[in-house]
């Protein structure tokens, strides 16, 4: 495992936030799977994960993988890890995977620049979805949906 990818999973594993936070690069991405639009830059991906860490009951890594490949935002190729987890959100057992790219020089040499999360099933994107929006509303983060 890569030293950032293994630093990121100890960080996940103990909920420690501070550590998550250092391992970021200020302009970091994460791409979500209930969101067309990255959260983008060190704070609003701070206040992501820390909505997830209070979200994700059982939370386990299960396997992981390195290698590289393209980010989103350029198409750079870049050192990059799987972790596979597994969870459960309000009952629903979730199988998922953190893509993350690392950056490879400059300041930011040794963090991640861009995480991509996946989640199946469907029914376990949905309750991640609705679990995370209204973490998100709690934390002042995201407005309230508008009632109909």
């Amino acid at each position: 495992m890569t030293a950032p990818a293994a630093r990121f999973r100890a960080a996940v594993e103990d909920r420690d936030l501070a550590a998550l936070e250092e391992l970021l690069t200020e302009d970091v991405r994460l791409y979500s799977p209930v969101k067309f639009r990255p959260f983008e830059g060190k704070p609003a991906v701070v206040g992501l994960l820390r909505v997830l860490l209070r979200t994700f009951e059982d939370f386990r890594y299960v396997g992981e993988f390195a290698g590289s490949a393209e980010t989103s935002a350029d198409g750079t190729a870049t050192p990059s890890s799987v972790l596979i987890f597994r969870a459960t959100v309000n009952g629903k057992e979730v199988h998922g995977m953190d893509l993350l790219h690392h950056a490879e020089d400059g300041a930011g040499a040794g963090r991640i620049e861009e995480i991509n999360v996946m989640v199946r099933p469907q029914s376990a994107v949905q309750a991640l979805g609705e679990a995370v929006l209204a973490g998100l509303v709690a934390d002042g983060l995201a407005p309230a949906p508008a009632r109909t």
